[in-house]
């Protein structure tokens, strides 16, 4: 199984790196290495984060939380779609246009 990232992912992936590289670029760099890292540990054991609360109609969708991160992707037989890195602290149930 391999995981893949959706552009959608890669963008906020790329706002996190800029707003932690207001004060340090090298800690900014090693976050999103870090979280690419705990991306890959879904590849044996996708099922390993919970079920996202807010997409309640949609079973398939979990998130694995690191460092206050919520990396959501839905679950597929043969491969892991990252669809969204989203702060914890983010208000997802009031969203519009959520990422699933």
């Amino acid at each position: 199984m391999r995981v893949n990232w959706t552009e959608p992912a890669l963008e906020d992936l790329e706002a996190i790196q800029a707003y932690i590289a207001k004060d340090s670029s090298f800690y900014a760099r090693q976050f999103i290495e870090r979280i690419f890292d705990a991306a890959t540990k879904l590849e044996p054991f996708p099922e390993i984060g919970r079920r996202v609360p807010e997409a309640e109609e949609r079973t398939d969708i979990r998130e694995l939380i690191f460092q206050g991160h919520r990396i959501i992707y839905p679950t597929q037989p043969e491969h892991i779609t990252i669809i969204a890195v989203i702060h914890g602290s983010r208000d997802l149930a009031g969203m519009e246009g959520k990422p699933w």
